[in-house]
């Protein structure tokens, strides 16, 4: 995704009210921040926004975590919640590798993995955010009844994750690989997934889950 800089980004973050600027103190206590026992859903890489936002007006006894490790789509999706009057969806800029510092273990019932970058070339593996190092540590902020969300439309990245959850010892409830081939429904889209949608590009989408049901 391009994106223009914004050179002062970081200061201009601190002017919304749904952006967090040092979102480790909440760490082992997101129910005082949100002043609620809601369960906790994220989404790693949320990009605009849209998908998000979307959830997070329709389900409001969810308590929604926006993360995000480019400033200025932190700062682009802020402006936008700003008109809203959510209480339940909170922005992060963050790096995944640094999930640990923000969300104790069982803090999080689910994460949502929408379109990551595929990183093609074999040696750039450890990159993908379904690499077996990053599942390693989902499963440690994740609760007993936690869960995995993905959709890609890359088939090379949805084949490797599916091994390598498989090789996690996550539990597959879900495996689609024509999402919108036969009906839709979905909720929440995200841009890239309606910009994929139009062009009739399959998607594919799983689920995984800490435990079996």
């Amino acid at each position: 995704m391009r994106v223009r800089n914004i050179s002062n980004a970081k200061e201009l973050l601190k002017e919304y009210t749904y952006y967090i600027e040092n979102p480790s103190l909440s760490k082992g206590n997101w129910k005082a921040y949100f002043k609620n026992h809601n369960p906790i859903h994220i989404e790693i890489g949320m990009g605009k926004g849209q998908f998000l936002t979307t959830l997070a007006k329709t389900y409001n006894s969810i308590n929604y975590i926006g993360i995000e490790k480019i400033e200025e789509l932190v700062l682009k999706s802020v402006r936008n919640l700003e008109s809203t009057e959510i209480s339940n969806m909170a922005l992060i800029h963050l790096n995944a590798l640094n999930l640990q510092d923000v969300f104790l273990k069982g803090e999080v019932k689910r994460i949502y993995l929408n379109f990551s970058d595929p990183w093609p070339k074999a040696r750039h593996e450890k990159r993908r955010l379904t690499h077996s190092n990053f599942l390693k540590m989902y499963r440690n902020i994740l609760s007993e009844d936690g869960e995995i969300h993905l959709k890609t439309d890359s088939l090379d990245l949805f084949e490797f994750s599916l091994e390598e959850i498989n090789r996690e010892g996550f539990y597959l409830s879900e495996i689609i690989y024509d999402l919108y081939n036969k009906q839709d429904n979905e909720i929440a889209k995200t841009e890239y997934e309606e910009k994929f949608i139009s062009q009739g590009k399959p998607i594919y989408k799983c689920i995984a889950s800490i435990n079996k049901d």
